[in-house]
């Protein structure tokens, strides 16, 4: 059955998710290269895994509120333009220090693809199939990380990391132009609106960041995203230095997020079959703390098939996080002007996470002389995330009960 064009567009912006996310899996196949060429430390990479973070630790609730007044898919096409320029820059860079800030250039390109989004998709689409498309939004960044993981062990031994980065700038620019021809022009792009100028934009900022529940569930997407990106981001080097390399090491990683896609998947439907957020979120949690005591505990190191399993299960289950919380972020906005803004949030504490998830890990390893310690970082997020995702459920259930 054909797609009516509303629903086609939507697919695009979802596409164009991936696209952005693409630049933020291009880094992980390409650390071994990195540090061959340019001598990085363990820690440096996870300084530059996490960098492409740092725009929206700082601003992505305004960054919000700038795309809603800009227009949906206009923030989205210039953020796609700003990661074509940044890595076509990225392929000529030549020291840690240039990377380093243009991979922050490109966490700000991203903001402006991913946080209009949900509210375009919530434009496009009915809204009996929200929660199922949402659901599959939220698979955008474990698609994209997928993709990268898999072709670049294949892609960079033949032709550089230089010219990775300069594939991903041409892939965005012509994904810029896709969906600029798919996607409906902003209802008030040719005109600015009154409502929404900067005593407005003030007034929905307050309303967001005074309510509980965009607090609620941007602290509890930062308690999955930092574990998540410090586990996925660092397989391939840690399977480097196992001595697996070229397709089977694209394999194993690309397999790694690629499970995380059957989670979020799985969340929308869980949610329209009627389950509680709180018991998903509870599911994930609880999967990735054991998927992640199985894949770094001391006790399993002579199982390298058990550890393997360790990390899809930690990943795929726990593609019942976000998956959820994108669902749950749309239906504990203020209002119906506060999504992009909560949204926003949301990405802002997420970015805070993994800002800060890769670091410490990567601490921890140099400190204990190999990834043993790493369980101390995901059994603790997942603990803070199962009371966040409880406190989260009793507020919508109020919520409900009121309405």
């Amino acid at each position: 059955m054909s797609l009516v064009p509303a629903q086609r567009a939507a697919w695009i912006v979802v596409l164009a998710g991936g696209v952005a996310a693409l630049q933020v899996g291009k880094l992980p196949p390409a650390l071994p290269a990195l540090q061959a060429e340019l001598g990085l430390t363990l820690v440096q990479s996870g300084f530059l895994l996490s960098m492409v973070q740092l725009a929206g630790m700082s601003l992505a609730v305004f960054m919000g509120l700038w795309a809603d007044g800009m227009g949906l898919r206009r923030s989205m096409v210039r953020g796609l333009c700003l990661l074509a320029l940044a890595s076509g820059l990225g392929a000529f860079a030549t020291s840690v220090t240039a990377l380093l800030a243009l991979r922050a250039i490109e966490g700000l390109g991203f903001l402006l693809v991913a946080l209009p989004a949900p509210a375009l998709i919530r434009r496009l689409v009915p809204v009996a199939q929200l929660p199922g498309m949402l659901g599959v939004w939220g698979a955008y960044m474990p698609t994209g990380t997928a993709l990268a993981l898999l072709a670049g062990p294949l892609f960079i031994p033949a032709w550089g990391w230089n010219a990775w980065w300069g594939l991903f700038a041409m892939v965005s620019l012509a994904m810029a132009a896709a969906l600029l021809r798919a996607v409906p022009a902003d209802p008030v792009a040719a005109q600015p609106r009154q409502s929404h100028g900067a005593v407005g934009s003030w007034q929905r900022l307050r309303s967001t960041l005074g309510a509980r529940g965009p607090w609620l569930v941007a602290l509890t997407f930062g308690m999955y995203s930092g574990q998540w990106l410090a586990v996925v981001g660092f397989l391939p080097s840690i399977y480097a230095a196992a001595g697996v390399s070229g397709a089977l090491l694209g394999v194993l990683t690309a397999l790694a997020a690629a499970v995380n896609i059957a989670g979020n998947m799985a969340s929308g439907r869980l949610l329209q079959r009627g389950w509680a957020p709180r018991t998903t979120l509870w599911l994930g949690f609880g999967a990735m703390a054991l998927g992640s005591t199985l894949a770094f505990a001391a006790v399993t190191e002579g199982w390298p098939w058990l550890r393997f399993a360790g990390v899809l299960f930690f990943s795929g289950m726990g593609g019942l996080v976000p998956g959820t919380l994108f669902s749950l972020a749309v239906r504990l906005a203020p209002g119906e002007q506060q999504v992009a803004t909560t949204v926003g949030w949301v990405q802002q504490l997420s970015a805070l996470g993994q800002f800060v998830g890769p670091p410490v890990v990567a601490a921890l390893a140099a400190h204990a002389g190999g990834w043993q310690l790493t369980p101390l970082l995901t059994l603790g997020c997942c603990a803070v995330g199962a009371v966040l995702a409880w406190a989260a459920g009793r507020l919508l259930s109020q919520a409900q009960s009121r309405s």
